[in-house]
């Protein structure tokens, strides 16, 4: 038998994001070193019990999973107070349980699928330098900020001045993500990176 008594109580709490539509339940485990965005039900019963079980629930419209937190996404005509403490009782339960929260090979195979659709190669060797410390600022300044967020933001592709990222999680759909990728990143890259004329954004 297991001996649950040296096991620490699983703590859970919330954080606002800057969706209103969107929700982060922070953990004290770490549950993915790593970022899984799930929009479809498909690609979370292939990938992740956690999300599949979060689906099932009539209100939840994503599930982003990423270090030690949960951000879900909720259908616009449900109100966070009416279904807050259910999900954090769900959450907290499902990780008690000791539950799955990812398949084994899940990064393995959303690289694939990166490489395959291009996301992060999409440039010419020539800009290969540029391309790379872009990659840098956006990892060193603005994940971090994006991740307390409860989201996440990636490197797409670099196109004769524009820059084009992917935006996941809390951020997807955000009404002031376009504000702070219009006043805050592009005006960080543009100082730095004197060749960058704009950002542009895609939902993840």
């Amino acid at each position: 038998m297991e001996d649950t008594a040296t096991k620490s109580p699983v703590m859970l709490y919330t954080e606002q994001t800057p969706n209103p539509e969107s929700l982060k339940f922070v953990t004290n485990r770490m549950l993915y070193k790593g970022t899984a965005d799930f929009r479809e039900e498909e690609l979370a019963h292939e990938w992740s019990p956690i999300a599949t079980a979060l689906f099932e629930l009539p209100y939840v419209k994503g599930v982003y999973v990423c270090n030690n937190f949960v951000t879900v996404t909720k259908e616009f005509n449900y109100a966070w107070e009416d279904i807050m403490l259910k999900l954090k009782e769900f959450i907290k339960a499902y990780i008690e349980d000791g539950k799955d929260i990812l398949k084994e090979g899940f990064a393995e195979a959303m690289e694939k699928i990166e490489a395959e659709v291009g996301a992060g190669y999409q440039y010419s060797e020539d800009d290969a330098e540029l391309v790379k410390k872009i990659k840098d600022l956006i990892d060193t300044y603005v994940k971090p900020a994006v991740e307390m967020d409860g989201g996440n933001i990636e490197f797409k592709s670099w196109n004769k001045g524009t820059v084009t990222v992917v935006l996941q999680g809390s951020c997807s759909g955000c009404p002031s993500s376009t504000v702070t990728l219009k006043s805050g990143i592009e005006g960080m890259l543009k100082r730095m990176v004197p060749q960058v004329q704009e950002v542009v954004a895609e939902m993840g």
